[in-house]
């Protein structure tokens, strides 16, 4: 059966094949997606209708942190597992704060590149480039090529909802860390993680992940696995928080409601000192 291909998806890009990236822009209600993700995210979603607050609620930490690190000077920022551009992008929230802040965006998704780099055309101080995040030598390379980054000076390496689409064969700890040891001191790290909560909804859409022809699997991971991700960095506070608890002042959408005992995803900010 042809899939149609919408004139903004790269022609090495299978419509057919739902991708994690796409499927987060369609929660976001974004418009680069296609059906396959559509029909993926609205499976995941019948059995957790929450999901989409969970994914919004992420959002809104990452303009939190961005703002946060940019009130503490840090100007330039690694966005690993970036995704497809969509509101509130990190080059957003940083520029509209200080427009000499510097951003690349690194995404082994061949659509979200394309689009990133689109809206990114006549924006000198940002960029992205594909690359898989599980060799960190390779993307930091690329990265400092770019030359939008300077490992010399502090900074901010984002993993926002990416490291549960990592098995525990690919070491997830050892990854941030070897990413970390790379940055100098008073960098940070800002992790969201989706958390292992007992609550059948939750477990049953991140089947679907598991069980669809998308290549990422979901990965749980208990509150002590995801505080390890942080190692020896000093965490900021308020520490390791359920998503919309982290520092909810930064931002004029304050927590309307304590998350319940079931919100299944944690949020935190680490400094190399």
């Amino acid at each position: 059966m042809s899939v149609n291909r919408p004139g903004w998806a790269p022609p090495e890009v299978d419509p057919a094949r739902p991708s994690v990236a796409r499927v987060y822009d369609y929660y976001l209600g974004g418009s680069h997606n296609f059906e396959s993700d559509r029909a993926f995210g609205e499976q995941a979603l019948a059995h957790f209708p929450g999901l989409r607050q969970v994914l919004r609620d992420n959002r809104v930490f990452l303009r939190r942190v961005v703002l946060y690190l940019i009130a503490e000077g840090i100007d330039q920022f690694l966005d690993l597992g970036s995704g497809v551009p969509t509101v509130g992008n990190v080059h957003e929230v940083a520029q509209e704060a200080n427009p000499q802040a510097r951003v690349v965006y690194v995404d082994h998704d061949l659509v979200a590149v394309a689009h990133s780099l689109a809206l990114l055309r006549g924006n000198d101080r940002a960029t992205a480039i594909a690359g898989d995040i599980r060799k960190p030598r390779a993307v930091l390379a690329d990265a400092v090529a770019t030359g939008l980054l300077d490992l010399d000076r502090p900074v901010a390496v984002l993993f926002i909802a990416v490291l549960h689409f990592m098995d525990d064969a690919d070491r997830p700890a050892s990854l941030v860390e070897e990413y970390m040891n790379a940055t100098a001191p008073g960098s940070y790290l800002a992790v969201s993680h989706a958390m292992r909560v007992d609550q059948p909804g939750v477990l049953n859409a991140a089947k679907v992940y598991d069980q669809a022809r998308s290549p990422n699997a979901f990965r749980f991971r208990s509150r002590g696995e995801i505080e390890a991700l942080f190692g020896d960095l000093t965490v900021v506070d308020p520490g390791v928080v359920l998503v919309p608890l982290w520092r909810p002042e930064l931002t004029d959408d304050a927590v309307v409601a304590q998350p319940g005992a079931d919100y299944p995803g944690l949020v935190g900010l680490g400094r190399r000192d």
